[in-house]
């Protein structure tokens, strides 16, 4: 595997559009595929550091940093000081609601951006205001850092996905990934698994997809 540490961080202002449920799939996706893979938490509710506590230890290992503010100032300032060494791999999970200093600090040094989004009138109207922040405050265009959306919960054949789609389409960024909307994702969290870790072959188009999207991160 490569030595160069590859940082991805998952955001969007909008609170429960799956953010946690993402980055903690594509840490124990990395894991599972041999990188060295550390977690940062930038939320105070700590969801990713209480999946990584509930994960098994004979799992493949992930490296677990608390990042947010509420933290102490040693660990919320010096995470990155703190990665171990040989280090591939570090996904960033973050707070909705990203002031203009917290949503540029979160940028810094960032390889890739992971947006889930909902479809719903209100996510779609809350992920353009977001996007368009991410392209004027944070200039990402300008310093070459990759967009990419997830749709989650998806339900294909609904009013709201067609919309989310049409909004998609005009903003020329790619859709990497749509995760359907089942309880799979929720039992696996529980137990602190990844999606493609639950031994239930019924998954193997679940195991898939999280392959294709690592695969497109990597490319």
């Amino acid at each position: 595997m490569s030595e160069i540490i590859k940082r991805i961080v998952v955001m969007n202002s909008k609170g429960g559009c799956g953010k946690t449920t993402i980055a903690t799939n594509l840490a124990s996706c990395y894991a599972r595929h041999g990188y060295d893979t550390a977690l940062l938490d930038c939320d105070p509710q700590e969801s990713s550091m209480h999946w990584l506590r509930s994960r098994d230890k004979n799992l493949p290992g992930i490296y677990g940093v608390i990042a947010h503010k509420s933290a102490t100032l040693n660990k919320n300032k010096c995470w990155h000081l703190r990665l171990p060494i040989g280090t591939q791999r570090v996904i960033i999970d973050t707070p909705a609601g990203l002031r203009e200093t917290d949503l540029l600090e979160n940028l810094q040094n960032i390889d890739e951006v992971v947006i889930p989004v909902l479809p719903s009138p209100i996510d779609i109207h809350s992920t353009a205001d977001f996007i368009r922040d991410l392209l004027i405050l944070g200039k990402l265009r300008r310093k070459e850092i990759r967009i990419n959306i997830i749709t989650n919960k998806v339900k294909a054949n609904t009013i709201a996905f067609q919309s989310l789609c049409r909004f998609l389409n005009t903003l020329k960024i790619p859709v990497i990934a749509q995760i359907k909307d089942t309880q799979n994702y929720v039992h696996a969290t529980e137990k602190g698994l990844g999606i493609h870790e639950v031994n239930k072959k019924t998954l193997l188009e679940d195991k898939i997809l999280w392959d294709g999207i690592l695969k497109h991160l990597e490319s």
